[in-house]
């Protein structure tokens, strides 16, 4: 293997400029090569967001620079203004919090720390309530969040502070957060809020199932399924920014679950290889529901390798080790099969590293072997031209 990593970087070096817009497309950063795949991507953006032909019609008769021409010079002034006030005083908050904490008294610290985060919730309620400054929910949610999630802590250490029990304090912490977080959601509906009441509400539920033993990989098997049950049903609501984020954590964590499961009951490699195929059934079913390129593209990555890395070493110093060789072979049909890129990186690596390692195992010190590689190659390419020939005749 090390004489195939050192091809790698030569041809790293040699290939420069040339060889990243390449492997950019390999790694399917997008599938729009032609008329017909910018057409299906515009049709899966108008079903996803529900746009109508008379949005689209009206979008397309506005001028482009006419939604920045709506907005005055003294509206851009105003937002930067109030962004950079903010920045400036939570900064001198952090700066006073860090200079004087120990100086300063129990009172004072549960000010700087819990009566700040209330502030911040008082001002994005009047935010929410007014619904003139859309833009300063989102930072004033999560300032919020985070300066009442500190203070609670410290308000907690500063009266009980011999207490040890780390899990209930912070059990408790997340359940007032809930509190505040779903009361304010069901109120005024923001997105921001959604995402910390998510966030806090499977806080709770993973301390809580913890603390009452269960295993960590039933917990990760059962959140993670709940989450991603979550983000699918976010998909038809006026929240469905969050679907995708949340269908990408919920994968993980089931995964994740089912990972340590299959690991203790067999061994490291058959998990790999079983999650491995699971991860990739998911990015397929997403590829054939026709949304979230990205979280298809990722499934495909990193359940291919987990795929092909639990099958080698399954395979290796075995008597039938050159079946990874034929699956990895029947893995080209798929990727072509799927149309993916990245699918085809991943096969064509685990291929070329394969014969490498094969190589260098069995065949060493023989001359004729680099031949007959090349040789077989060309043949290969020789019927792939063949092949595509008859098909434009047909």
């Amino acid at each position: 293997m090390i004489a195939f990593l050192v091809f790698l970087i030569i041809i790293l070096l040699l290939g420069g400029a040339i060889w990243w817009p390449i492997l950019a497309g390999m790694l399917g950063i997008t599938n729009i090569t032609d008329k017909a795949s910018a057409v299906h991507q515009i049709t899966q953006l108008i079903e996803r967001y529900d746009i109508s032909l008379n949005e689209i019609d009206t979008a397309l008769q506005t001028p482009a620079n006419s939604i920045l021409d709506n907005r005055s010079r003294g509206d851009i002034l105003r937002t930067l203004l109030a962004y950079l006030g903010g920045i400036f005083i939570l900064a001198g908050i952090s700066t006073y919090i860090g200079m004087f904490w120990d100086s300063i008294g129990t009172t004072m610290r549960i000010l700087t720390t819990l009566g700040v985060g209330y502030s911040l919730l008082m001002m994005l309620l009047l935010a929410l309530h007014k619904a003139t400054l859309p833009r300063f929910v989102l930072p004033l949610t999560l300032a919020a969040a985070t300066m009442m999630t500190g203070g609670w802590f410290v308000l907690i250490h500063e009266l009980y502070p011999l207490g040890d029990n780390e899990q209930v304090a912070a059990l408790s912490v997340f359940a007032l957060m809930v509190l505040h977080q779903w009361g304010v959601f069901f109120k005024y509906r923001p997105t921001s809020m959604l995402f910390t009441g998510l966030f806090f509400s499977y806080g709770f539920l993973s301390l809580s199932l913890d603390l009452l033993e269960v295993p960590s990989d039933y917990i990760a098997i059962v959140l993670g399924t709940s989450i991603f049950l979550i983000g699918s049903a976010l998909e038809k609501t006026s929240h469905r920014v969050l679907a995708e984020p949340a269908l990408l954590i919920g994968t993980c964590w089931l995964n994740g679950g089912l990972f340590e499961r299959v690991m203790m009951l067999t061994s490291i490699n058959w998990a790999s290889l079983v999650i491995g195929l699971c991860i990739i059934f998911t990015a397929y079913g997403m590829q054939r529901s026709g949304r979230y390129q990205r979280l298809i593209v990722l499934g495909y990555l990193f359940g291919s390798i987990m795929a092909y890395s639990g099958l080698f070493d399954l395979l290796q110093n075995t008597a039938i080790e050159l079946v990874y060789l034929a699956i990895a072979a029947m893995g080209l049909y798929v990727c072509v099969a799927l149309q993916s890129r990245i699918l085809l990186l991943t096969t064509v690596v685990a291929m070329l590293g394969f014969i490498v390692y094969f190589s260098e195992q069995h065949f060493a010190n023989a001359i004729g072997w680099p031949a007959t590689l090349v040789l077989i190659g060309i043949a290969f390419l020789g019927i792939g031209a063949i092949a595509i020939k008859l098909k434009q005749r047909i």
